[in-house]
């Protein structure tokens, strides 16, 4: 039986699937040695805000504060986000383990900037089915998202065409260069440079550190040779007429093409249960209002999705709106009413919004932050909830 089904048969509660996702979570810091930091989103719920951001770094940090060992593992899943975080949080994790390894695992999918953290790694640990992928830069110019190389082909492609016609304009190509300005250009080859320069340093700093002997000839490897390798590296990862899309996979099939080498965890088979069967509990969680999480075997912090219920009555003067919140930790659902008015009794099974933003739930006593949830009715009613009865 798989795994999977094998853990929706035994109908675990929301309590006892955490505490076994915390059991493999440990399990694989003892079969490895080392500490181990989750940074996980679910990556099918895109109307969350489930990509790396500069809101993640406070969560981060705080969970890797609860790690006291000399190495850790990275369990990584993300659809991507802002390089310029990645680069933080890498930063944050080589300041604490300065002196000893940080490895990355992806039992799933870490793409975009997910892959540039991963390429930061001392070493890179993926199964046949994981993935990575490209690194070239994403740009948002009018309203659509796009590669920034294939942005800057296109107008190398314009201007060999023009050169090519004695210095005629294609009238189709005016209204699409009338809305491009000389920093826009810039901009994309910032974009570009900045993350394969990136990649290209943190491979030759980390991932080929220990490499000494070239196994092709046996000759000792110099500096100059890895960092000769790590820029072939960045760049063929950068390259999107190779890839052709930002969201394409890159296995370890891919890798060894490239001449990185990436340890195949499906090989060790009791990391690999270990690893599977967190993998699966991990979604399972994410099978609740829970987005994104950050956790060690030990501690944990949830962001998760705060929807609104059909409001009592529409949102003008006098009205309130009911909220429902389910708990993370125990799945249990807590009714909070949120007034627009003064002198508006609360309905039976809700809780009055909490002045200070925080709700213990009403089963476990979990703490979960309301204040997303408060400003999400203030937008909507345009007027501020009343806190004070």
């Amino acid at each position: 039986m798989g795994i999977f089904a094998d853990y929706i048969d035994q109908r675990l509660s929301a309590p006892a699937l955490t505490a076994e996702r915390k059991k493999q979570l440990a399990r694989i810091a003892a079969i490895r040695g080392r500490d181990v930091l989750v940074y996980a989103a679910d990556l099918r719920k895109v109307e969350d805000p489930i990509t790396i951001g500069y809101e993640d770094l406070l969560a981060f940090t705080d969970q890797l504060s609860n790690l006291s060992g000399s190495n850790v593992d990275v369990i990584l899943e993300t659809p991507g986000g802002y390089a310029e975080v990645a680069e933080d949080m890498v930063r944050l994790l080589r300041e604490k383990y300065k002196d000893g390894e940080v490895d990355f695992i992806v039992p799933g999918t870490a793409k975009s900037a997910g892959t540039i953290m991963a390429m930061s790694g001392d070493d890179i640990l993926m199964e046949p089915g994981s993935s990575l992928g490209p690194i070239d830069a994403q740009l948002t110019f009018q309203g659509k998202t796009f590669s920034a190389e294939a942005f800057l082909k296109g107008l190398d492609a314009i201007k060999d065409e023009v050169n090519a016609s004695d210095g005629a304009l294609n009238y189709a190509y005016v209204p699409i260069l009338q809305n491009i300005s000389p920093g826009d250009i810039q901009s994309a080859r910032n974009a570009l440079k900045f993350a394969q320069e990136l990649v290209t340093k943190w491979l030759a700093q980390y991932k080929f550190k220990n490499w000494a002997v070239h196994s092709s000839t046996g000759q000792p490897v110099t500096q100059a040779d890895r960092e000769k390798r790590a820029g072939e590296i960045a760049t063929q990862l950068c390259d999107h007429s190779r890839w052709l899309s930002h969201a394409r996979s890159i296995s370890i099939r891919d890798f060894n093409r490239m001449k990185l080498k990436v340890t195949d965890y499906s090989l060790q088979p009791d990391l690999f249960d270990a690893i599977r069967r967190y993998y699966v509990l991990l979604h399972m969680i994410f099978e609740s209002p829970v987005y994104k999480i950050f956790e060690t075997p030990t501690s944990q912090i949830y962001r998760q999705a705060q929807r609104l219920m059909q409001a009592s009555q529409p949102l003008a003067m006098g009205s309130k709106v009911i909220a429902e919140i389910t708990c993370a930790k125990c799945q249990a659902i807590n009714k909070v009413q949120l007034n627009l008015a003064k002198g508006i009794p609360v309905e039976e099974g809700c809780i009055r919004y909490p002045t200070g933003g925080e709700l213990a739930c009403s089963n476990c006593g979990q703490v979960m932050n309301l204040v997303e949830l408060r400003r999400q009715v203030e937008m909507q009613a345009k007027r501020e909830v009343v806190l004070d009865g």
